[in-house]
């Protein structure tokens, strides 16, 4: 028995003495952890975020956590042993990518954890909403009548087949407008240029939102203008023509010229009033040149109402903008025959526009060149159109001045013109003379003759300057005009 004890008593010694080696082996392998992390790297978007970091070191072992940028933040900054903890990036507000280190240290070493974050997008400006009407400015606006504007308008340039051309500036042929040409236009004597323009440049069709580069094109080619010191007109020209004067279009019209010369007024309601407005050009049932139907000037009067209304409405200078109507097909007859005046919030300050390109024979027919001689002394009679002489010229002209011109209501001749017929000796006599008499006449009536101008320069052309180098192709029918000036 006392050998069996003695035995046992020698096993339970040696199995102490193995759990005891056991457990100081396991407590070496705990105090002996070494300091590690994971990840070794974080990547954040430019939104910033959360992300997990893990830590590890022996129980009883004190950590900290710090980072060399204050876009990094964390949950906790120290502790002891194993910990997961967040570590967040807060958003990058500027458009370049960034990074940093975040560095996680025990008593006996130090780990780095690298930290980019992509580049933030550019902040978009914070644009204050545009405010549709806002109060009443005359400042800049001038005390002037229409009419007495007239007196200081001059003779008059269109820039044709520009911005007017559907499918943008140079889509009929010619170059971009530059402002080497306006000051050539100016230097040669004219004072006033009129801007057709094709405004159906959308952003959003469906909604008519003219397109920002659109306007601000536009915009550009104005300043051109008035920074010179000269009269710009702005209209919606043809545009694809889709101001249809009958009543089955005319809700559909009146709404889109509304949205649109909403946007237009907008944009230019700071100019002072070397800026004109004019709602519309040559309204026509399209391919129907006969006298209209009371249907058709019905409805192209109420383009003009529209016109005024709007513009008005949006308030400050166009409050007091001089504004431009027209007649049924800018033709004088059916003008001084149908047009009604739309009533307006301020009085002198409404101006109506007709077109004069009479007799058609001598001035626009391109299909022959046997009308090439104008007016009482020409050469042969055979040559002439047979008609719209001088006398005639002058009574269209009267029919102006006598119902709008003598009643307060300016007049622009918004267009005049004649095709070259430089194949045709002798021709160039008749195109200075009949140029330099209706000039002379409308000054006499009080009208502002506005050129037109289409920009080529060739034989059935009616450009009168190479409109690349801004050079005067035509200096003598240029001064023609020029020459009629008060």
């Amino acid at each position: 028995m006392k050998n069996i004890f003695k035995y046992s008593s020698l096993l339970m010694v040696a199995l102490a003495m193995l759990m005891f080696t056991t457990a100081c082996d396991d407590d070496d392998d705990t105090t002996n952890i070494v300091l590690s992390v994971t990840p070794d790297s974080f990547s954040y978007t430019a939104t910033g975020g959360y992300k997990v970091l893990n830590i590890k070191t022996n129980a009883t072992e004190s950590w900290t956590i710090t980072a060399d940028a204050d876009w990094i933040s964390f949950t906790e900054t120290s502790g002891t042993g194993y910990k997961s903890l967040n570590v967040q990036a807060a958003t990058n507000t500027v458009t370049e990518e960034r990074s940093g280190t975040i560095t996680v240290s025990d008593e006996d070493e130090s780990i780095t954890i690298t930290v980019t974050q992509e580049a933030g997008e550019e902040e978009e400006p914070i644009e204050e909403p545009v405010e549709e009407n806002i109060p009443d400015d005359a400042t800049l606006m001038s005390e002037m009548t229409a009419v007495e504007l007239t007196e200081t308008m001059g003779l008059g340039w269109n820039i044709g087949n520009s911005l007017d051309a559907v499918g943008g500036e140079t889509a009929w042929g010619n170059p971009y407008i530059t402002e080497e040409l306006i000051l050539a236009i100016k230097e040669a004597g004219f004072n006033t240029v009129r801007i057709p323009v094709a405004w159906s440049q959308f952003s959003d069709s469906e909604n008519f939102t003219i397109s920002e580069t659109w306007m601000a094109r536009v915009q550009q080619v104005v300043d051109y203008v008035v920074d010179n010191d000269m009269y710009a007109i702005v209209n919606i020209h043809w545009d694809n023509g889709w101001m249809q004067p009958t009543y089955a279009d005319q809700e559909y019209v009146n709404n889109r010229l509304n949205i649109m010369w909403q946007q237009i007024a907008i944009n230019f309601r700071d100019y002072d009033y070397h800026l004109l407005f004019a709602g519309t050009n040559e309204v026509m049932v399209e391919g129907d040149y006969s006298e209209p139907t009371e249907e058709y000037y019905t409805v192209q009067n109420s383009f003009n109402e529209t016109f005024i209304n709007t513009v008005r409405a949006t308030g400050g200078r166009n409050a007091y903008r001089y504004l431009v109507i027209q007649g049924f097909n800018t033709n004088i007859d059916y003008t001084v025959d149908y047009a009604t005046l739309p009533e307006d919030t301020v009085e002198n300050r409404m101006l109506m526009e007709v077109h004069y390109y009479d007799p058609y024979e001598f001035t626009l027919n391109t299909g022959n060149d046997d009308a090439w001689q104008w007016g009482n002394d020409a050469a042969d009679a055979s040559a002439t159109a047979g008609w719209g002489n001088e006398d005639y010229l002058d009574a269209q002209f009267q029919k102006m001045k006598t119902n709008f011109v003598d009643n307060g209501i300016g007049v622009i001749l918004g267009e005049f013109g004649v095709v070259n017929r430089a194949n045709v000796d002798g021709f160039d006599a008749y195109w200075e003379y009949y140029l330099g008499y209706l000039v002379d006449s409308a000054f006499e009536h009080d009208m502002v003759p506005v050129y037109w101008d289409n920009g080529p320069t060739g034989n059935h052309d009616m450009g009168l300057f190479n409109r690349t180098t801004a050079e005067e192709v035509y200096p003598d029918v240029i001064d023609a005009m020029t020459d009629m000036i008060p």
